[in-house]
């Protein structure tokens, strides 16, 4: 026993150390000699204002001779995150100043566009060694000016407007010179001996200016890039003479000269913690928010167990001793037959309950992928909380979420299987087809409607033909058979075994309260729910369509049973009002009380477009679509997965309930 317990010690001692050591599988940090040339990567144009994102090259920017595009994965290929080489060269631990990109004269058009990006607020998004660029500033909260804070903000912006007093038109310039700053920090050796094994890169930030550049003479593509310029103080030393903003100029088109500096700063960061900085943004938003959500949630969990606990003891205890009654004297008998008629109309419809209700086919089948997406979120926040999913790992989230999904069809169809007997079924192929097709149909409908608009549209977010095979592969190939491996193994199992006996007529419903009618009980069954998961879903609606960094799997975790709990404990409560009022018909209820938490999830995403998100994309038909489309795809999975909580603890309740008591 006790080298047992010294195992597990060390077990959760290892598991603890890891958690801290190791930084992600599959990312090893890269060192660059001095001297070595570094690539900066250029990624995608993305915006606050509107959920379409674009190409970098999409707009007329200096490229290389040969754009290059490097490999992604599922993840990042469904996010349309592509990455190219390329025209800007950097070179360790060299300072460069006042570097010519490229002079380009561009077409009134081809401003035009420059402009409605800068208009729409657009941001460049680079990388350098796995690092995405940002832009730093100094933060400070009104009451405490002293304390400042770094934030960043992801990217740079391609333009700004120009704050001029007493213009009458609204002007934009060009962000056409960069400066990069890059932070290192030096290899440490062992014994403490001289560092040559190079330099691990721990930050990239930029820090963009609109110059209108001016040179001497005519321009020279053949001599070195730094003569010409007379913006540039000379030897180039990163300061500038006086000069212009480069205003946009859309009516007659313009020349521009882009340039770019190149810094290395020292800096004490180690490799470990180098995302640290963008992962802190949060800290703005602050933890207390999340530890706030986490506890009020809890009281409502505190308040429905409550409830849940009083209607068990009351049902279990008092059954028990009723039906297995010993000598009692007149008056307790009385008492008990006073208390029996009050509190037993569920016990009326003992014959009913398990009545197999309408579309019973189809209640399995939403039970399986109930199942289905319940593992997958369990198994994907697990993974999260770990820290495999960090943003380092581009595309790990998405891609982990659909691994899973795919995986888990074998409980998917062994769920909808062991029901689809239960209901009594004839067709088992049907009802397993249906389980693999319904719900991955629904989506992959919606999702294909979807990249046909932004696809027109042009934008980046558009899904290459080969990822929507490889979709198609993943669903067909792996998903659909596991799905009827799973039925098969279903379908051998004995029928479940359920308490009573079914009537061969259907009892009838008396007339019941209004708050019981299934409207009352949708609305107030998601409530709750919704209440345990809202502050949350802000913070995950905010990193999926303001270009936020979302890490905070453990809190996500902890709200995820929440919602499981709730979900279950509601609709129960509800369930047994609903069988006190002699109504039977609890199978799709309690399926559409825990569900209704994603209509109030979609209504809030609603909510969130128009207050928070988009303000130009309102009028935008295409960032409409892809908003709503992406939120009800997202919508529809919840309201499987909470619906099939609802069920399947109300399910286990009424067997519980039922098998307590002796039916004559």
């Amino acid at each position: 026993g006790k080298m047992r317990m010294l195992s597990r010690q060390a077990l959760l001692l290892c598991l603890l150390a890891s958690t801290q050591a190791f930084y992600l599988p599959g990312v090893a940090p890269r060192a660059f000699k001095d001297g070595e040339a570094v690539n900066l990567k250029v990624q995608t144009l993305v915006s606050t204002e509107t959920p379409l994102q674009f190409d970098y090259y999409q707009l007329p920017f200096c490229s290389p001779k040969k754009v290059q595009d490097l490999p992604e994965n599922l993840g990042e290929a469904l996010v349309g995150e592509k990455a190219h080489t390329s025209a800007f060269l950097a070179t360790t631990k060299k300072n460069e100043y006042c570097k010519t990109l490229c002079r380009k004269s561009y077409t009134p058009q081809q401003m035009e566009e420059f402009q409605d990006f800068a208009i729409l607020d657009y941001r460049v998004n680079m990388r350098l060694d796995n690092l995405p660029i940002a832009e730093m500033h100094l933060f400070a909260y009104d009451d405490k000016p002293k304390d400042t804070i770094e934030i960043y903000n992801l990217g740079y912006p391609i333009g700004r407007k120009l704050e001029e007093p007493g213009s009458k038109t609204d002007q934009y310039v060009l962000n056409n010179h960069l400066r990069f700053q890059i932070l290192y920090h030096p290899v440490e050796s062992e014994d403490g001996g001289p560092e040559t094994d190079g330099n691990y890169i721990v930050g990239f930030r930029v820090y963009p200016y609109s110059i209108k550049h001016t040179y001497r003479g005519k321009w020279n593509t053949t001599g070195g890039a730094y003569a010409r310029l007379s913006t540039c103080v000379q030897p180039p030393s990163g300061r500038f003479t006086q000069h212009d903003p480069l205003i946009i100029d859309a009516q007659d088109g313009q020349e521009v000269v882009w340039t770019y500096d190149v810094e290395w700063v020292r800096s004490n960061v180690k490799w470990a913690s180098r995302w640290d900085v963008y992962l802190q943004m949060n800290e703005i938003q602050d933890d207390k928010v999340h530890w706030f959500s986490i506890i009020n949630s809890l009281v409502i969990v505190v308040f429905l167990s409550g409830i849940v606990g009083v209607i068990m003891t009351r049902i279990l205890h008092k059954e028990i001793q009723r039906y297995n009654e010993v000598a009692l004297s007149e008056e307790e008998r009385q008492e008990m037959n006073r208390e029996l008629r009050e509190e037993t109309g569920w016990k009326l419809v003992y014959g009913d309950v398990f009545r197999p209700p309408p579309h019973a086919a189809i209640l399995s089948v939403y039970a399986g992928t109930g199942m289905q997406l319940f593992v997958m979120s369990i198994l994907t926040l697990t993974f999260g909380a770990f820290g495999f999913l960090s943003p380092a790992n581009r595309g790990a989230l998405l891609s982990s979420i659909l691994f899973f999904f795919v995986l888990m069809g074998v409980p998917a169809g062994y769920v909808s299987a062991r029901f689809c007997k239960l209901v009594k079924e004839p067709n088992h192929f049907k009802t397993t087809l249906l389980t693999a097709t319904v719900f991955p149909g629904a989506c992959f409908a919606m999702f294909f409607i979807l990249n046909m608009v932004v696809w027109a549209k042009q934008s980046s977010t558009a899904v290459p033909f080969g990822t929507l095979v490889v979709l198609m592969l993943l669903w067909f190939g792996v998903s659909l058979p596991l799905i009827f491996f799973g039925a098969y193994l279903g379908f051998k199992r004995e029928v479940i075994e359920v308490p009573c006996i079914t009537n061969p007529i259907p009892r009838q419903i008396p007339p019941y309260p209004w708050y019981l009618h299934i409207g009352c009980t949708t609305l107030v069954g998601g409530l709750l729910p919704f209440g345990c998961v809202f502050v949350e879903m802000l913070f995950i609606l905010s990193s999926i369509w303001q270009h936020r960094f979302y890490y905070m799997f453990g809190f996500l975790f902890m709200v995820f049973l929440i919602l499981v709990v709730t979900c279950a404990e509601i609709t129960i409560v509800f369930t047994y009002l609903n069988l006190c009022a002699e109504d039977y018909r609890w199978w799709w209820r309690s399926f559409f009380t825990a569900g209704a938490t994603a209509v109030y999830m979609f209504a809030y995403a609603t909510y969130h477009f128009f207050a928070r998100v988009h303000v130009q994309a309102t009028i935008d038909l295409s960032s409409v679509c892809v908003y709503f489309g992406y939120m009800f795809i997202i919508s529809y999975a919840m309201f499987v997965m909470t619906g099939y909580i609802g069920f399947i603890s109300t399910f286990m309740f009424v067997k519980k309930i039922y098998g307590s008591i002796k039916v004559d």
